[in-house]
């Protein structure tokens, strides 16, 4: 598996990383020994990154993942996980932070995480969009970069990132404060607006170019929803599409009508992700070893 740096941490990552996200399934769901087969498959073929989030599954992807990497003694990986800023504790977020971060470390069964990163979108006013905040929530004193780098300060994370969705123009004002080593955000064949000016198709959702922001300050990028929720492999909408408010059904039908008439593959979507300069790493959900492998193929 070919590795990365990303971008001024200078971490090496696998070009693909392990999502533990809901839209697979696997590390929020119940069979462990399927989890435990995958996640071993992925580090036999030199995945050392792991994505999950508080909010995967109610903290379910956390403990399941922190079982998994336990039982397997899996010491040289890599574990990011994310934390959502409760709106009604945006006055004061120090305590929200740090309580999601010590109840992560608590189901990860580790003393910290080589990255956490801020799970709500950035747009122009607080509440523009689902759990939404604004520039000024994040960057005013007291506010949640303030929390997070108290985070780090205890030695509970060696980085602190974002999620790149929300409005453009908010979320790079973020970025280009330089305070973030790194972002994630969508970025995909049929919505590649992040790394691509001007490639806007009317009705998708505007990412503004982003990477290039991210490049000038020297923040790592990962690439998530490199397939589109599933549309881009011909796949039912999941169960978390059918209930989420970030990338609902209406998205998906949408894209996997654009899917069906474009006729990519699942090669295609991961390479298109990872020839991108600006991206070090493609985050792939995957259900069963099988997904491993095929990933390593593709990437």
């Amino acid at each position: 598996m070919n590795r990365r740096v990303l971008g001024r941490t200078g971490v090496a990552v696998s070009a693909v990383a392990f999502g533990a996200g809901p839209v697979s399934g696997l590390m929020t769901g119940d069979d462990a020994a399927l989890q435990r087969a995958t996640v071993a498959r992925a580090i036999e073929c030199g995945v050392n990154w792991f994505d999950t989030a508080a909010g995967y599954g109610d903290g379910r992807s956390e403990a399941n993942l922190g079982r998994v990497l336990t039982e397997l003694g899996a010491a040289d990986v890599h574990v990011a996980t994310k934390v959502r800023v409760p709106l009604d504790r945006l006055d004061d977020p120090a305590g929200a932070v740090a309580r999601s971060v010590r109840d992560s470390l608590a189901r990860l069964r580790l003393p910290r995480v080589t990255l956490l990163q801020l799970h709500n979108g950035i747009t122009t006013t607080r509440g523009d969009e689902a759990n939404a905040v604004a520039p000024a929530d994040v960057l005013r004193p007291g506010g949640v970069l303030a929390a997070l780098e108290r985070v780090k300060a205890d030695g509970l994370t060696q980085f602190i990132g974002l999620t790149g969705t929300g409005h453009p123009a908010a979320l790079r004002a973020v970025i280009r404060s330089g305070a973030f080593d790194t972002v994630q955000s969508p970025y995909n064949l049929l919505n590649p607006s992040a790394g691509t000016p001007g490639a806007l198709v009317e009705g998708d959702t505007d990412y503004g170019n982003v990477f290039a922001d991210c490049a000038a300050v020297g923040m790592g990028v990962f690439a998530i929803r490199v397939f589109a929720g599933g549309a881009l492999l011909g796949r039912p909408p999941s169960a978390h599409t059918l209930k989420t408010p970030y990338f609902p059904l209406a998205l998906y039908e949408r894209d996997a009508a654009r899917a069906a008439a474009l006729r990519a593959d699942a090669p295609a979507a991961v390479r298109f992700a990872l020839a991108h300069p600006a991206v070090t790493a493609a985050i792939i959900g995957f259900g069963a070893p099988a997904d491993v492998d095929a990933a390593m193929a593709w990437g």
